[in-house]
């Protein structure tokens, strides 16, 4: 079941479901996509048509952010949970350990990979890592992207995590979902935490709401455009699609 939330269609899921539904797709061989979502992917979507369709076609749609799963909740989706991406992150390794599946990662910078890489194995000691690269922060040439897209397969991932931030990794997955034989999760910033270069909000203030609040203090710089743009047009939209439901 998906529950939209202003023009973004977003599934009401828990943990176990996900990993049924990704059992279910590695059987299939197919490229499948998973955008993890946030206020910032909902506003994207609000104001970009196109993105609207990559987002709202994707295999699976997970409330990250928690005014998200709140949005859920506020419109009637009473089972819903928050699935952050970073606990996603682990549960797919975590899976993919116990049941003998590859993992691969596209994304962020060659040192945050590599040590992302390195941290995960020392959690999951038999986690087979087919796949690692660091693309360059430039547009790709076709070659390139046909390159990449052969040495995916050829590595035989089956679970690929793309870590290019939003909305660049969306729509580089709904490019690629017909090339490519694996499943897809879009992770944004997870690299750089699983990496230890970012930390995470106190767990208070990620069950209050106020996680975004911890990342701006931290990046202020880089945010505050961001949240200031997103964050207030997200709650008056939200308010009018709930007094419109009345």
């Amino acid at each position: 079941m998906r529950k939209t939330i202003i023009t973004m269609d977003v599934n009401v899921v828990q943990m176990t479901s996900i990993i049924q539904d990704v059992t279910r797709w590695l059987k299939e061989k197919a490229g499948r996509y998973v955008c993890v979502s946030n206020v910032h992917m909902c506003m994207e979507t609000y104001d970009h048509e196109d993105f609207r369709q990559v987002v709202n076609q994707a295999d699976l749609v997970v409330p990250d952010g928690r005014p998200i799963y709140w949005a859920q909740k506020w419109l009637g989706a009473e089972s819903a949970e928050q699935i952050r991406g970073y606990d996603l992150t682990h549960a797919i390794c975590q899976f993919a350990e116990a049941n003998g599946k590859s993992v691969g990662f596209y994304g962020s910078s060659p040192e945050v990979l590599e040590q992302c890489v390195h941290n995960l194995k020392q959690q999951y000691p038999n986690l087979n890592v087919n796949y690692a690269y660091s693309p360059p922060f430039r547009l790709l040439s076709e070659d390139e992207k046909t390159q990449i897209q052969h040495a995916i397969n050829q590595s035989h991932t089956d679970l690929l995590f793309v870590g290019l931030g939003c909305p660049k990794q969306e729509r580089w997955m709904a490019e690629n979902k017909d090339q490519l034989e694996c499943v897809m999760f879009g992770v944004g910033a997870v690299f750089d935490f699983v990496a230890g270069n970012k930390k995470h909000a106190p767990r208070w203030m990620q069950k209050t709401g106020l996680e975004w609040f911890y990342r701006l203090v931290g990046e202020p710089g880089r945010l505050w455009r961001r949240y200031l743009s997103t964050n207030p047009r997200f709650m008056l939209l939200l308010l009018k699609q709930k007094l419109a439901r009345n």
